[in-house]
């Protein structure tokens, strides 16, 4: 049965691109791995993927829209692309000339295929080519494609009369019932190869292992697909190859966590620096230095942004941010030097712990509670 890749994406047949790009999204934020990491999500994600892309090609779309699946073996024909409905089932068995679906093509699309690579987070900033090694069906380079070992051309089907398919009448209740099978000599294809390619056995492609070089563009996201066209596997009899995706997993990074397009850290900050204010630098992805300035006063769990210092947009112009999470960090042993300093400092501030008064600063319970009940 062929996927409702509309259904997937939850739009209607006769939705637009802009409709199909703004349903993507809005699951991909829910299900993108960055945000979701249960298995469950990834799949999710990979579908919603592969849907977006069959509805945005305008070819994929009308396979869909005739009932069939692109991304199945084959091509994507359905049954109900063969005439398989009712008319043809009654047909079928009351002797109605059979099912018409006629011989089977020798030469197929191949089926797609799918890869998985890991990069560096630096390398997902600077975009990178990256050499893959692929198990797949090739054109077979004795008969090349033809599947004969001479290359001559198939000779119709002597059992089936080149119909690809056999019709039996039997006795049964009913009266006469006609049953219409594939044709066991001919696998369905109408002819016969007379002499089949030692290498292939008729096939026209072989299995093999090949190299190739996939180009992973600046700014991609962890799992995201890189879609080489007509690089998966040759079909049977030497037919046109299908696609390869590269799927592309992001290795964790030790200082930097991704959103999106920000890139966020987190910074340990001396208890005096955030009171005076001081400045320290990040090497960013590109090995170039960010200066974060810290300003007089900083508290804990503050941020601090430097635009446009994140990873850059994805085909298209302009980074993100890069931002730092202040961790202040509260010596636990003090010199005697030091301490005296601290203590002459709580002097001359004549700062106080205590309870916050509602009148004096909003309380931490209302602070907690509009935050989370608005």
């Amino acid at each position: 049965m062929a996927k409702d890749y509309y259904g997937i994406l939850g739009v209607s047949r006769d939705a637009s691109d802009n409709d199909i790009k703004k349903a993507y999204r809005k699951l991909a934020r829910k299900y993108h791995p960055d945000v979701n990491d249960t298995p469950e999500a990834a799949e999710k994600f990979s579908e919603i993927s592969i849907a977006q892309e069959v509805l945005l090609d305008p070819q994929k779309r009308s396979i869909v829209d005739r009932g069939g699946d692109p991304m199945s073996q084959g091509g994507g024909q359905s049954s109900a692309a063969y005439g398989g409905g009712f008319g043809d089932i009654f047909e079928a068995f009351f002797g109605g000339g059979g099912s018409g679906r006629g011989p089977i093509s020798r030469v197929q699309r191949g089926n797609d295929a799918l890869l998985r690579t890991s990069i560096t987070l630096e390398e997902a900033y600077t975009g990178v080519k990256h050499e893959i090694t692929i198990d797949t069906a090739i054109v077979c380079d004795v008969c090349e494609g033809s599947g004969s070992e001479s290359h001559a051309k198939p000779i119709t089907c002597d059992h089936c009369g080149g119909a690809g398919e056999i019709q039996q009448v039997q006795r049964s209740f009913l009266g006469n019932v006609m049953t219409t099978a594939t044709c066991p000599k001919c696998r369905g294809f109408g002819d016969l190869i007379p002499d089949p390619c030692h290498k292939c056995d008729g096939a026209g492609r072989v299995k093999a292992r090949r190299t190739t070089s996939v180009q992973i563009p600046a700014g991609i996201a962890n799992g995201m697909r890189v879609r080489m066209s007509g690089q998966g596997e040759v079909g049977h009899g030497g037919g046109p190859a299908g696609d390869l995706f590269v799927e592309v997993s992001i290795k964790r990074h030790l200082i930097f966590e991704r959103e999106d397009n920000n890139l966020h850290l987190t910074v340990s900050v001396p208890m005096v620096d955030a009171a005076l204010g001081s400045t320290f630098e990040v090497a960013g992805l590109d090995g170039q230095p960010v200066v974060f300035t810290i300003p007089a006063g900083t508290q804990p769990a503050e941020r601090l942004i430097v635009p446009e210092k994140g990873m850059p947009r994805l085909r298209s112009e302009g980074h993100g941010d890069m931002i730092a999470h202040i961790d202040i960090v509260i010596p636990r042993e003090l010199d005697e030097k030091s301490r005296k300093i601290l203590e002459s400092l709580r002097e001359h501030r004549d700062d106080r712990s205590g309870v916050h008064s509602g009148e004096e600063e909003e309380s931490l319970f209302s602070r907690l509670r509009n935050r989370f009940w608005k």
